[in-house]
């Protein structure tokens, strides 16, 4: 089959959501289909306002047409409601083709954060968007009893995954700082509440791994916080293993991939109780969560990183991937399974009753 799938975002930027689409992108290909990634590549772009590190494409509705006329894909799919996925919207509906789309941002949130514009105007926008899709991908059951609650239709769940040929425990020796080892793993910018988890008072060293337009803002307001830039594939990975808790002070993520990436290298996570990490976390077994960070901060230091590894190691992209691809509508076809028998996926809201709880057996 040929999948065409639209994405705004792309490297150079490091998110949750261009890992997720590289990935998929790759065991889709493994899998043995063509795959055509509509990306900002080749494209000539700006760099958002407000945030360089994103750069979005101009005028990019005539390549993005030609792209997907010569590629003739099966299916598509658009990711992100950027200029790239409302190029491909557009080509989709003009030629009555189906399309699916995934929801990774709490958008509304974010930009409340950043300019006084009411969440319900966004809200709006994005039902526009979405609407003409024939499914709408969120990662997290929770996440979807919140869409469909603010009007949206056809909402599916994608689940999440984790790389754990590359995310496994390493050992405590790649830092040396005073124990224990607080640790936060992702962009640096307002969204993601990191003054919370900078302002409590905790023992041992808080390290910060990650770069983004808050970065040097608090570098200079915590000077006893250890900021570490961007870190990639292996470096990282050993520096996560590190860690004694991975702390997750987001109250705005779809899913937050890092806390499963953290729980590979068995590494508990503290996060409050919202959305992303009460489908992720299960209290007291592979984290904690409370309104109080700092507490859940000191619960999930106690915790054995066993139950983690064996969590995070059944959250397969093999999994993920053949679950998004059985939500695609493909021309002429109403679905496609390939690849994992029937049973190996179960249905969504089934698989998401149990995330926290991983079946005894295969």
């Amino acid at each position: 089959m040929k999948l065409a799938i639209a994405t705004d975002a792309w490297e150079p930027q490091v998110s949750g959501v261009v890992t997720t689409m590289k990935r998929t992108s790759v065991v889709l290909r493994e899998m043995g289909h063509e795959v055509q990634m509509v990306t900002p590549e080749g494209f000539r772009t700006f760099p958002c306002p407000g945030y360089a590190e994103i750069r979005l494409s101009l005028k990019p509705k005539r390549q993005v047409a030609r792209t997907l006329d010569e590629f003739a894909p099966d299916a598509l799919h658009i990711a992100t409601e950027g200029p790239l996925g409302h190029a491909a919207r557009r080509w989709a509906i003009r030629n009555d083709f189906p399309f699916a789309t995934s929801y990774h941002t709490q958008f509304p949130e974010y930009i409340r954060l950043r300019v006084p514009i009411p969440v319900r105007w966004t809200y709006a926008y994005l039902r526009r968007f979405h609407r003409p899709a024939h499914t709408m991908l969120v990662r997290t059951l929770t996440q979807k009893k919140w869409m469909e609650s603010k009007g949206f239709e056809h909402v599916d769940v994608w689940p999440g995954a984790v790389d754990t040929d590359l995310f496994y425990p390493r050992g405590k020796g790649a830092l040396s700082w005073p124990r224990p080892i607080s640790m936060y793993m992702g962009r640096v910018a307002v969204e993601k509440g990191l003054e919370a988890f900078l302002d409590l008072d905790l023992p041992g060293s808080k390290v910060i791994i990650g770069g983004g337009p808050d970065l040097e803002k608090l570098k200079r307001k915590y000077p006893d916080g250890h900021f570490l830039g961007p870190k990639f594939g292996e470096e990282l990975a050993t520096l996560l293993s590190a860690a004694d808790v991975f702390v997750f002070p987001s109250r705005t993520d779809t899913l937050g991939l890092v806390m499963l990436e953290a729980m590979a290298c068995g590494v508990p996570v503290a996060a409050f109780p919202v959305p992303g990490p009460i489908d992720v976390i299960k209290d007291g077994s592979t984290g904690a969560m409370d309104d109080d960070l700092k507490a859940a901060v000191f619960r999930a230091l106690r915790l054995d990183g066993e139950a983690c590894i064996e969590f995070a190691q059944y959250h397969s992209w093999s999994r993920s991937v053949q679950r998004f691809l059985n939500t695609q509508k493909f021309r002429n076809e109403t679905s496609v399974v390939s690849g994992l028998a029937d049973n190996s996926m179960p249905s969504v809201p089934v698989a998401y009753s149990r995330l926290n709880e991983p079946p005894q057996s295969e």
